[in-house]
């Protein structure tokens, strides 16, 4: 446990992580328990949430409250601020990690899971950062960070929405820094490369970048560890990993028809092999 702790307890700062249950979110979640944060975790299932507060609890000094929710519900974003709101919290970060990835065609996909993408990947985090925005105005300094993809600097066939749902959460997150400046409220976007949640997330990118998956895919702890501490020094893009550094700074720079071209053409011959 890290010697420079704020007090736990009513007077200790609290942070709100969507997604925090598990995978990058849990990852961002025990880094903020690092440094004193308190913790309200936001996820659909209860029983992971609670094994996510015993083990934070456990390991940390920290209060971890947990609100079983599935955001992509139209007053999901009201019902979590009216919480705070009642329990006078005094909520200096937002995390916004809950999204869903996939690598359903969109031009084969049902169009109600394309909507769901929608709500989940961008109405959700919207929503949520305007309701709580008084409560972080209120105890300024405070930070808001929002995960993104490194997917959100490219058009991805197949992956066509999701990397669009991505583009327009780090397009936002851009626009929104600048309009909260002068309020002392600081906005951040990660866009982590590939990051090992899950086997199957292991299976596909061994699949997809063969020997370079060891080389550019990042643990959920490490993601987490970066993101927090980037956030809090007010980075504005937060890409985790050299290699992946070096992928988005070129993924910013060619033109985006090149780009379109060169990741078609990638995907054709990995299919092929």
């Amino acid at each position: 446990m890290p010697n420079s702790k704020l007090n736990a307890g009513v007077s200790a700062p609290y942070a709100v992580v969507t997604a925090g249950s598990k995978g990058i979110g849990y990852g961002i979640a025990e880094a903020l328990a690092e440094r004193g944060y308190n913790l309200v975790l936001v996820a659909r299932h209860e029983d992971i949430l609670l094994i996510a507060k015993d083990n934070l609890e456990s390991a940390y000094d920290v209060h971890v409250e947990i609100l079983p929710n599935d955001l992509s519900r139209k007053d999901a974003a009201d019902e979590i601020m009216n919480w705070c709101i009642n329990k006078n919290m005094h909520l200096k970060f937002l995390c916004n990690c809950a999204g869903i990835g996939g690598a359903d065609d969109y031009l084969s996909a049902s169009l109600d899971s394309m909507r769901y993408m929608v709500r989940l990947n961008i109405e959700n985090f919207m929503a949520l950062t305007l309701q709580l925005l008084p409560l972080l105005e209120q105890n300024a300094p405070s930070y808001v960070l929002n995960v993104a993809s490194l997917a959100g600097f490219a058009p991805i066939p197949i992956k066509n929405l999701y990397a669009a749902t991505k583009s327009a959460m780090i397009y936002f997150s851009y626009a929104l820094s600048y309009q909260l400046k002068e309020k002392n409220i600081s906005v951040s976007c990660l866009t982590p490369g590939p990051v090992y949640t899950r086997l199957d997330v292991i299976e596909e990118t061994e699949k997809q970048l063969g020997w370079m998956a060891g080389k550019i895919a990042i643990m959920p702890g490490k993601v987490g560890e970066i993101a927090v501490r980037k956030t809090l020094e007010k980075q504005m893009i937060i890409v985790p990993g050299i290699i992946a550094g070096i992928i988005s700074m070129v993924l910013r720079v060619v033109p985006k028809k090149i780009l379109l071209s060169t990741i078609s053409l990638i995907k054709k011959n990995r299919n092929s092999l």
